[in-house]
């Protein structure tokens, strides 16, 4: 039978990374400055995200803007963009499919068990799937920042370190993954164990057997 508890938890869990994967998405801290080089006063940080870029000044004022061509950004924003908002897309499926799915809710009716399960098993499988084209461009960001870091042709005012907004998206992918899972796990259909039936039935009293006996001269 279908367990109820991993549903729903599944299903909270999940949720709870789709909401904190909207929040990195749009969140201009992807990448932020890196103050190498024996630098002691920080007049200015910059915050790099997918859709803006800020300046915070040491006063405490903080300057925002958008990028302003979307296909003058470098090929691997783009793409990053692009699974994001395909992951954020596939989740909002498949909560509309979880709730529908899960065991508690009356959205098709008391007696549709079967497809009810079968639902809320592609809603899990969507939200592992929304969790892995999310970590894509998570990991590829962090790779990047972490390779220019350390390369030593790259000037010390244009190096950047992980920002908060990564390990955020972290959390939130594995939420996702952890949250599909379970929602998949606990929606195992219910199966009904057949008893097996033999032909005419048992007979209470067996019909004796007869042995000839042959005479022998």
């Amino acid at each position: 039978m279908a367990s109820t508890g991993l549903q729903l938890l599944g299903l909270l869990l999940a949720t709870m990374g789709w909401v904190g994967g909207a929040l990195v998405c749009a969140a201009p801290l992807w990448r932020v400055s890196a103050f190498v080089g024996g630098e002691i006063v920080i007049a200015q940080m910059m915050w790099e995200g997918l859709w803006m870029t800020c300046l915070s000044q040491s006063t405490g004022e903080i300057q925002c803007k958008t990028y302003d061509s979307t296909l003058a950004l470098p090929t691997s924003a783009q793409v990053s963009r692009s699974l994001c908002v395909l992951s954020l897309l596939l989740c909002l499926f498949a909560l509309l499919l979880g709730v529908v799915g899960v065991k508690c809710t009356t959205c098709l009716g008391e007696g549709a068990f079967s497809f009810k399960a079968r639902l809320a098993r592609v809603a899990g499988l969507l939200f592992v799937a929304a969790g892995v084209f999310y970590l894509a461009p998570i990991c590829w960001t962090a790779y990047a920042v972490v390779r220019d870091f350390y390369d030593p042709n790259i000037p010390a005012p244009l190096k950047r370190e992980l920002g908060p907004a990564l390990y955020l998206g972290w959390g939130s992918g594995v939420l996702l993954l952890v949250g599909g899972a379970l929602l998949y796990l606990g929606s195992t259909a219910p199966v009904v164990k057949a008893t097996p039936t033999f032909g005419g039935g048992v007979r209470s009293n067996p019909l004796p057997v007869v042995i000839e006996e042959k005479e022998y001269v």
